[in-house]
Parts: C-alpha cells; sequence; structure tokens
C-alpha cells in the first residue's frame, strides 16, 4: 500500500489510512511469522514436546508492523532507481530487515530490563544459545519482506493504488469503467 498521503488529507483520513495499512501489514506478517511457529511446533511435537504460541504471533506481527510503518514515516530505505526493480526492493528489504533487527534487540533490551535481567543477558539469549535460530529468524525475515517490498515498489511504479486494484477488484468492473 502506497503510504503518501497529500496534504489535503484530513487527520481523520491519515489515521483511517495508516490503520487499514497496519492492519494488512500485521496480518501479512502474522500469516508468515505463523507459519514459521506452525513448523516450530510440529517439529517440537515429534520430538515430545508441547509449545503453544500463537498469541506470540500476532503480538510480533503486531509490534513489527509498527516498526515498519515507523520507518514508512521516516522514508527509511527510500531512494530514486531507474534501474530494474529488483533493486530497490533488495534495498529496501535489507534496510527494513536491519530496522527490524534493530528495534528487535532494543524490544529484547527492554523487556529483560523489565523482567530484571541484564543487557549481557538479554543479548545472551539472543546471540548465544539461540544464535542459528537467530540467525534463521532473520533470514526468514528477509524471505518475507522480499514479496512484500516487490509488490510495494511495482505498485509505485505503476502509480497510486492501480496495482491493489489489478489485485482485488473484478477486471471486468475495471474494463467498464
Amino acid at each position: 500500500m502506497e503510504t503518501v498521503t497529500t496534504a489535503k488529507a484530513t487527520l481523520r483520513q491519515r489515521a483511517i489510512h495508516e490503520l487499514k495499512e497496519f492492519v494488512v501489514l500485521a496480518l501479512y506478517l502474522y500469516i508468515c511469522l505463523g507459519a514459521v511457529i506452525l513448523m516450530k511446533v510440529a517439529v517440537l511435537h515429534s520430538a515430545g514436546i508441547e509449545m503453544a504460541a500463537w498469541g506470540i504471533a500476532i503480538v510480533k506481527a503486531m509490534v513489527l508492523a509498527k516498526f515498519m510503518l515507523i520507518g514508512f514515516a521516516v522514508k527509511f530505505g527510500e531512494g530514486e532507481t531507474t534501474g530494474p526493480l529488483i533493486w530497490p526492493t533488495l534495498k529496501m528489504a535489507l534496510a527494513f530487515l536491519v530496522l527490524l533487527i534493530v528495534m528487535t534487540v532494543i524490544e529484547e533490551i527492554v523487556v529483560g530490563l523489565f523482567h530484571h535481567r541484564s543487557i549481557a543477558d538479554s543479548f545472551g539469549e539472543l546471540f548465544g544459545l539461540r544464535l542459528e535460530e537467530t540467525l534463521a529468524g532473520y533470514l526468514i525475515m528477509l524471505l518475507v519482506l522480499i514479496p512484500f517490498f516487490a509488490f510495494r515498489v511495482l505498485s509505485v511504479t505503476l502509480g497510486e493504488g492501480r496495482l491493489e486494484r489489478m489485485f482485488f477488484v473484478d477486471r471486468r468492473s475495471m474494463e467498464r469503467s
């Protein structure tokens, strides 16, 4: 979805636009994270370990969506590119991956401090024994971000709302107008 709003948009219109963008992004991330968590639950279940973490997926999706909306607001990772669309897609996906990693590290530190753990303990949880899991999670997040930004970059290239209409509006009704 396009995040550019005109100066003439009212506060209510901008709020509705931001809410829609947040819901779509959080839902996309929830589906992707949910699939990964489902796989993790299946692997753990086969090892005799019970786990139910669906609540974590929705909270994490909402937090990551909010971080991304902040990135969109400050035009993080954007720039002029006249070459193939793969380059701005990869640039934005990598830039937002770095943003999400930094924000996740900050989030883990804050949660650790809230639970009276030192910063070193929080880093130890992220990058110590769980290093492989953490790196795999970041790679999966990059794979989730690439199609998201491909859609976004293509949408901007085609013009505001055109790609969305092509995907979500009956083409017969588009031909009549």
